[in-house]
């Protein structure tokens, strides 16, 4: 038969489970604290470490120049004609007689990470050149913030010509872009 606690009993039972939960969230708590603590100090770190770089403008220059300038991609409509117009500029600036641009449809593809946009337009070229320009204009031809790759490049010439009168060289080069 169980007999009943007086008040004296209560309170220390009360205290032993306040001190038996107590303990363990203490303990718990100072590892959160201490690993906080840790971050925090180590974020200082950091950050000094960050603020202690010194940027030479001229390395940083030159290292601008060499990565390539990318717009993002607009709606095709809109990308249609700033690929169009910033590629024929860039034949133009080489020297190159293309005829027309044309566009081939916009397709999708699905070999590329996930948030980058998925559809693809082409623009086809020919034209006639020499072979020195079209080496220039493969060499500026990255410039193009909307340049995505260079899908094909087929390269003739009048091979019924001596060799000393073959100058000019038929292209047909199909490049792509991104587009929304």
């Amino acid at each position: 038969m169980a007999r009943k606690l007086n008040q004296r009993e209560k309170r220390t039972l009360l205290f032993g489970a306040i001190v038996a939960v107590a303990i363990p969230v203490f303990a718990y708590g100072m590892k959160c604290c201490d690993h906080w603590r840790g971050i925090r100090v180590s974020l200082a770190k950091s950050e000094q470490r960050l603020n202690d770089i010194v940027v030479d403008e001229s390395k940083q220059a030159g290292l601008l120049s060499i990565v390539p300038i990318l717009e993002p991609p607009e709606a095709e409509e809109t990308q249609k004609f700033l690929f169009r117009d910033k590629l024929h500029e860039q034949l133009k600036k080489a020297g190159i007689k293309n005829e027309p641009l044309s566009f081939l449809p916009a397709r999708r593809t699905t070999k590329v990470p996930a948030g980058v946009p998925n559809k693809v337009l082409r623009i086809k070229c020919k034209g006639k050149c020499k072979f020195t320009q079209l080496l220039d204009f493969l060499a500026v031809l990255q410039e193009n913030p909307y340049l995505l790759s260079v899908e094909e490049l087929s390269i003739e010439c009048d091979t019924k010509k001596p060799p000393e009168q073959r100058q000019d060289i038929e292209i047909e080069l199909t490049v792509s872009t991104f587009v929304k």
